[in-house]
């Protein structure tokens, strides 16, 4: 292929190289020129311009491209058309896209100017999604190149291997204390995972917490023909005979691996009874973000063979990218090097005091009065008392109600969409928040029995040098409220929405997350219903009786 500039006269059927504009006609870059076009441009005073002109041994850039994509797709792929030198290979169905790495890096050694850029092997795809694109740089490549390439990729280096419908068991454990909401929460994030591989979910078995439920439940799964076992434990596995391997081995199976360079996703483990494959899952896999768990499950459905030497061979990329609506700071979990300062660290104090009270009748609960001031006033109280500055108070529902029973000596932010739910009213507070703020106390209108040392021992709790980002009250070993929530998970807790709060992020960062225990259960009573607030008020008259 010749290249470059030519007088105008002598450009017919050459190939434009660059794009130019004249006399009101656009020319874009690739076009072929006709003799209308040299009119044209002769008459609008161009009478020099740079081609491509193609020689008799070689393959103009569509062309090229389509035959080179015909002979790399695989099992799954299917290439689109050709424009601009360019055709996009895309998945038929759902799978895995398998790719012979050194094919691929032997057709790229070839010629500078034909290339396969392709997706990571393995990763996950969807039906009709881009996994490769052949593009020829040049307007033109010789036959010659091409031919080679072509005769390398004629095993058909990538393909997508589609996943196989299973019929998966799910059994969760349980240990006294556990919230059932957190066992429908995990329910409902596997199973969502299970069904986005093709495949279906049985109804759950949920047992205690040992290794002889865990058997019993391990066999009646296997004589149900269940393909795959999933079992999401009350308590983290953190070694091989820990309570789940123990009843995987008691129930006649083996331990094929525990643990992978995978974050997060570290404490995942693969076993296996006869040919039924049992992977345990990490208290992660609670969380929708992406696991190591999840590597291993897709290989499974789509009948991939991995076992431990393979898993061990996953840490180069192992550490996770977050999905963007839930980024983890990592960074800050775990810091490079412990940073002194001085100055007592800034924070400031969200109050929830938007909502309609619903459950409470006609009254706004939180203008009741509670041992001689409106309810809400008692956590805006508390809040300044413990030191935070700025409280904001964000209001809603009865706006000019709630700032007299407060009073005008306080910060107010109006959420106007306080219907549309809790996350509304969260991230009106978090917007006000100043910048020299290291952190936030979020606490709810309705709990007047929280006091100033509460929420100073919360404060005092958040240590970002030792990774403690989120700080989390207990009594009786049951978490409460409020919560102290270190600033750099700010931007996450904006992104929520509808009538959820940021207390669901709590399981989804579990590694920054310290509970800060307290001597009584004011951190675990809100005042939700007439008859919770008749208990408190039975107890306020005692106390000050």
């Amino acid at each position: 292929m010749k290249f470059g500039p030519i007088p105008t006269t002598q450009a017919e059927g050459a190939v434009l190289a660059h794009g130019q504009t004249m006399g009101g006609r656009r020319f874009r870059k690739g076009h072929v020129l006709a003799p209308s076009d040299i009119e044209h441009f002769v008459a609008n005073d161009v009478h020099e311009v740079t081609v491509a002109l193609l020689e008799s041994d070689d393959v103009d850039e569509n062309s090229a491209a389509l035959r080179l994509a015909e002979a790399a797709v695989g099992l799954g792929v299917r290439p689109g058309i050709a424009r601009t030198g360019r055709v996009n290979l895309f998945a038929r169905h759902a799978g895995l896209i398998m790719l012979n790495e050194t094919t691929i890096n032997n057709v790229n050694r070839i010629d500078e100017g034909i290339t396969i850029s392709t997706l990571h092997p393995l990763d996950r795809v969807n039906e009709d999604q881009v996994v490769a694109t052949i593009k020829i740089i040049p307007f033109a490549v010789s036959e010659t190149a091409l031919r080679a390439t072509e005769t390398i990729a004629a095993g058909h280096p990538i393909t997508i291997r589609e996943y196989r419908p299973r019929r998966v068991g799910l059994i969760q454990s349980n240990l006294p204390g556990l919230p059932n909401k957190v066992l429908i929460k995990a329910e409902n994030v596997v199973r969502k995972r299970v069904e986005a591989l093709g495949s279906e979910l049985s109804p759950p078995v949920t047992v205690d917490h040992n290794e002889i439920s865990i058997k019993s439940a391990l066999l009646g799964l296997i004589g149900n023909s269940t393909d795959l076992i999933l079992i999401v434990g009350a308590s983290a596995t953190t070694d091989r005979r820990d309570v789940i391997p123990t009843a995987i081995t008691q129930a006649g199976g083996t331990i094929e691996h525990f643990g992978m360079p995978v974050d997060p996703g570290n404490l995942t483990l693969i076993g296996r009874i006869g040919e039924t494959p049992i992977l345990a899952l990490p208290g992660s896999a609670r969380s929708p973000r992406p696991g190591g768990n999840d590597l291993i499950l897709e290989r499974l459905i789509a009948d991939i063979p991995i076992d431990g030497e393979q898993i061990m061979g996953l840490g180069v990329g192992g550490l996770l990218k977050e999905i963007p609506s839930r980024p983890l700071p990592r960074a800050q979990a775990a810091p490079r090097a412990r940073q002194y300062n001085d100055t007592p660290a800034n924070f400031g104090a969200i109050i929830l005091a938007a909502g309609q009270s619903r459950r409470m009748g006609k009254s706004n609960k939180l203008l009741i009065e509670v041992n001689g001031k409106a309810m809400v006033s008692h956590a805006v109280d508390a809040a300044r008392d413990a030191g935070a500055s700025p409280v904001i108070i964000v209001t809603g529902h009865e706006q000019e109600e709630v700032v007299r029973a407060v009073g005008h000596d306080a910060i107010f932010v109006h959420n106007p969409h306080y219907t549309n739910g809790l996350s509304t009213s969260l991230r009106a507070g978090l917007s006000a928040i100043p910048d020299y703020c290291s952190g936030v106390l979020v606490t709810l209108g309705d709990m007047p029995q929280v006091r100033a040392d509460h929420l100073r021992r919360l404060a005092a709790a958040h240590d970002p040098n030792e990774g403690h980002l989120i700080c989390v009250p207990t009594a009786g070993g049951k978490r409460g409220n409020p919560v102290f929530w270190d600033r750099r998970l700010f931007e996450v807790m904006s992104t929520l929405s509808g009538d959820v709060g940021a207390k669901h992020l709590i399981g989804d960062y579990a590694d920054m997350v310290i509970e800060v225990p307290m001597d009584d259960d004011a951190v675990l009573v809100d005042i939700d219903s007439p008859e919770a607030l008749e208990r408190i008020m039975v107890d306020d008259n005692r106390e000050y009786s």
